[in-house]
């Protein structure tokens, strides 16, 4: 075997395969020349909405059934897996929890759909308003949860003992393994592995969690916040499901919960506001609160310089009218130890800095024509508190009497204060927030909203969304109050902005979650920290992981970055595999053009990845950010293609002694992982073929290598802390005996194969006689091969979004490549088969593609 030859930028080595056989729980390696035909995999498509896969191990003769985008009803969920008895959840007769509480009390779940689940409740002697109780005891069974560190957001926690998980668990999945770890779908069912998720609920006024304790029992913890709202019977809590595959069955459990609660809808149901097709800057890390109208025209003229023009801006905190509280006669005094105080909303129309001095009526709509009309954007969005402002709305206010808000100061749950004991001297737990009476909020939202709406205003981002929870002692309890809140608040967006436009933040409480009939987007993570090094790589596990829980309701948005900074790249490709909205928060003139070139074309559009981002199923229980081995994989799919995100987030973590993210001793050198085909959950769905066999061909961005994958094999990647890879993953389409092809689409931007829009194989029949090639087999050769006969032996028709520098693997040297009507030069590298054609501009006015073809 020749020497290995690393990648260029992350350590691949690309002349050792690594072959991926459940069959003996073994990695083997081995030539790509040596792989024996690759079982064919029957692809067949389905009706709905989600899927799953079952796939056969390598060395077995059995077809089995493949499933894209879709749903089939007769899905991955274990009919009538979850069960109570003999004091034990039982999950296929393997026991996940043992000694459940006697006053634990279960109830069948959906029977109108696949879903075959339970739900557990408790009941207890007295009406309380709070309840505790014990779930069982979990132990060696390994866990994924996401569990809010604060009051804001969620991040991830893995382990297998009760004790480790933490307190304020919103999403828990555990995995149950007596098969494979690495091919257990090809297995026999009493031998796959079986993924059991948990999902604490709303029921009534009630709020549900989960938590361990030291006896490594998993409690389930019931709150209303509010000392008058009592109930002592739950019978709705948590909903547990199973399955074999572990995204359907999130799903499913997801719909089961859904039609029980009826009070959300799930991502796929809901419309998505355009701006996450496009490319967008937000004035937050560039201005913070002093973001003035001139900034905001700094910032987008800065941008649309370099050839990456923004198509929707978020004017973020500081546009807005507010104030502190007027002092009394008492704090007159000069005291240095008094706290700034906090500001409220004095009004709903913009501040000073927004108002045009020539025209004082125009207020906010002076920046938004600007916007528009000189710099073409598409969407402006602003910013709000859910309360209006972090203060909330201050009494008193004459412009503001009609809401008649009054002071309520938050009651923080205890598990929240327990991760974050700074709330005891918290500026909103000391001076208090100023709460529109919720019978009001209704024409609080519809004003501001229509006066935003009349302005220009395409959509609000709503901040500081989980404070509701803290405020509804005395109002009926936490889930009443942010239900009234976010029913108004739904109604509002629904009138004013048609394109749905509305981003949820500082929203990861269920409370919120079940309740979001409107908001199809959602920040995943606590903020993109441009001066804090040690929280980016804490910040790519959290949105990814979170992603599995909230991509469910909604479309997760990773944030916003800056393009000239350390980690720039790191944040950048995240982004573009996140399927969510892609923008930055640079200071006007400071960017870095060459990177945001990989994400943006020159019309301001980006290439979307179609669903969220979520960690592939063999990283889903391992830790990221703690243990030192592992790598963090990331996919997503493409209409033709999937793409896998690598990254090494090692070094840095919540640290729930100190309460905050810490750095830890790690190791320096590089982290070795893997990279499949397959790793793509969904990618027999991107195969044009239904009799495709399962071989792929992956471009690495990074290196420009081109890797001929066969079924159930796979590469190594090596990679140092904030290192990451970004790869491309192609069905390969095997045309004839030895002749073979995969497009990847715009090489040079992360997520390449978002270009392709339309993809058709014409296959031609080939005279008698005519030599392709004396290789025979799948259609991944060791070398690529030149095309020795003038026959035409296939077409490849293809529409291309954008434009740059266009990729396609080719075991043949193709005979010509045409783009609309003109025969277009390319470059052909037959070591790797890469072909290489140059899109220079982007498609002429009035065509939204390229139309291209490649003849083999």
């Amino acid at each position: 075997m020749a020497p290995l030859s690393p990648c260029k930028s992350c350590s691949i080595n690309i002349n050792q395969i690594l072959l991926v056989s459940s069959f003996f729980h073994t990695l083997s390696l081995f030539s790509c020349s040596s792989l024996p035909a690759s079982k064919r995999i029957q692809r067949r498509s389905a009706s709905a909405y989600r899927c799953s896969a079952n796939r056969v191990p390598l060395l077995r003769g059995i077809k089995a059934s493949e499933v894209g985008l879709h749903r089939r009803e007769e899905e991955m969920t274990i009919t009538s897996a979850v069960r109570i008895a003999d004091r034990k959840l039982i999950v296929k007769e393997r026991t996940i929890l043992d000694g459940v509480a006697d006053n634990v009390v279960a109830t069948a779940g959906s029977t109108s759909g696949p879903e075959e689940g339970v739900f557990l409740g408790a009941v207890f002697n007295e009406s309380n308003y709070s309840h505790v109780v014990s779930l069982g005891t979990l132990r060696d069974v390994r866990f994924m949860a996401c569990f809010r560190f604060n009051l804001w957001w969620m991040a991830q926690k893995m382990g297998d003992r009760g004790r480790d998980i933490p307190l304020e668990t919103q999403f828990l999945m555990t995995e149950t393994k007596y098969g494979s770890r690495i091919e257990s779908d090809g297995a026999g069912e009493e031998d796959q592995i079986v993924y059991t998720v948990f999902l604490p609920l709303i029921e009534g006024p009630f709020r549900a969690c989960l938590q361990g304790n030291s006896r490594d029992e998993l409690e389930l913890l019931l709150e209303s916040g509010d000392a008058d709202t009592k109930k002592s019977s739950f019978t709705h809590s948590v909903f547990i499901n199973a399955g074999t595959d572990p995204f359907a069955t999130i799903t499913d459990a997801i719909r089961a919960v859904k039609f029980h609660l009826k009070t959300f809808r799930q991502r796929h149901e809901k419309k998505l506001p355009g701006i996450v097709d496009y490319f967008g800057w937000c004035t937050w890390d560039a201005f913070y609160q002093e973001v003035t109208k001139e900034g905001v025209e700094a910032g987008l003229q800065s941008l649309a310089a370099g050839e990456t023009p923004p198509k929707f801006v978020i004017i973020d905190d500081g546009w807005q009218s507010v104030g502190g509280d007027p002092l009394k006669d008492e704090d007159q005094t000069e005291n240095k130890n008094k706290p700034e105080p906090l500001l409220r909303l004095t009004g709903i129309k913009e501040n000073s800095k927004f108002q045009n001095k020539e025209d004082p009526t125009a207020g906010i709509k002076s920046i938004v024509n600007i916007a528009k009309q000189k710099h073409g954007l598409k969407y402006v969005y602003v910013w709000h508190a859910i309360t209006g402002y972090w203060g909330g709305v201050r009494p008193g206010v004459k412009e503001m009497e009609q809401y008649d808000s009054s002071m309520k100061y938050p009651m923080v749950p205890k598990g929240v204060v327990e991760h974050e004991p700074g709330w005891k001297t918290d500026a909103l737990a000391l001076q208090g927030i100023g709460l529109v009476n919720p019978k009001n909020v209704y024409r609080f939202y519809n004003e501001l909203h229509e006066y935003l709406a009349t302005a220009g205003i395409d959509g609000v981002k709503v901040d500081e969304q989980c404070i509701l929870e803290t405020l509804g002692a005395g109002l009926g309890g936490r889930v009443e109050l942010t239900a009234q809140y976010h029913k108004a608040l739904d109604s509002s967006v629904a009138r004013h902005f048609p394109d749905n436009g509305i981003i949820a933040c500082m929203s990861h409480n269920t409370d919120a979650l079940y309740c979001s009939k409107q908001t199809g987007v959602v920040r995943a993570s606590d903020d993109f920290f441009p001066r804090d090094p040690e929280s980016h790589t804490i910040h790519i596990a959290a949105v990814a992981y979170n992603s599995v829980f909230l991509g469910e309701i909604m479309q997760p948005d990773w944030d916003m970055f800056h393009s000239l900074h350390p980690a720039a790249d790191y944040h950048a490709s995240a982004r573009a595999i996140s399927g969510g909205p892609i923008y930055v928060s640079d200071v006007p003139g400071k960017h870095n053009f060459e990177l945001l070139k990989k994400l943006v074309l020159p019309d301001g559009s980006v290439l979307r990845a179609h669903l969220p981002g979520r960690p592939t199923r063999d990283c889903l229980f391992s830790d990221p950010n703690r243990d030192g081995v592992s790598l963090l994989k990331i996919w997503n799919m493409n209409k033709y293609s999937g793409v896998i995100g690598v990254y090494n987030c090692q070094g840095a973590a919540w640290n729930s002694d100190e309460r905050k993210n810490t750095f830890h001793e790690t190791q320096s050198r590089a982290i070795t992982g893997i990279i499949r085909g397959r790793d793509v959950d969904l990618i027999a769905d991107a195969a044009t073929d239904p009799d495709w066999s399962g071989d792929c061909a992956l471009y690495c961005h990074k290196s420009g290598e081109l890797i001929p994958l066969p079924h159930n094999a796979a590469f190594p990647v090596s990679l140092k802390i904030l290192e990451h890879e970004i790869v491309t993953v192609t069905p390969i389409k095997v045309l004839a005996p030895g002749l073979s092809f995969a497009p990847f689409g715009l090489i040079d931007m992360f997520n390449a194969g978002g270009a392709i829009q339309e993809l058709r194989y014409e296959e031609v029949k080939v005279k008698k006689g005519a030599q392709l090639s004396e290789l025979e087999g799948n259609g991944v050769p060791e070398e690529s091969i030149e095309n020795r006969s003038t026959e035409l032996v296939g077409v490849v028709h293809m529409e291309v979004k954008g434009c740059g520098r266009f990729g396609a693997y080719s075991s043949a040297k193709p005979r010509k490549c045409t783009v609309g009507s003109s025969e277009l030069d390319f470059e052909y590298d037959s070591s790797s088969g890469l072909v290489t054609l140059n899109l220079s501009h982007m498609p002429e006015e009035g065509q939204n593609v390229h139309i291209v073809k490649v003849e083999i």
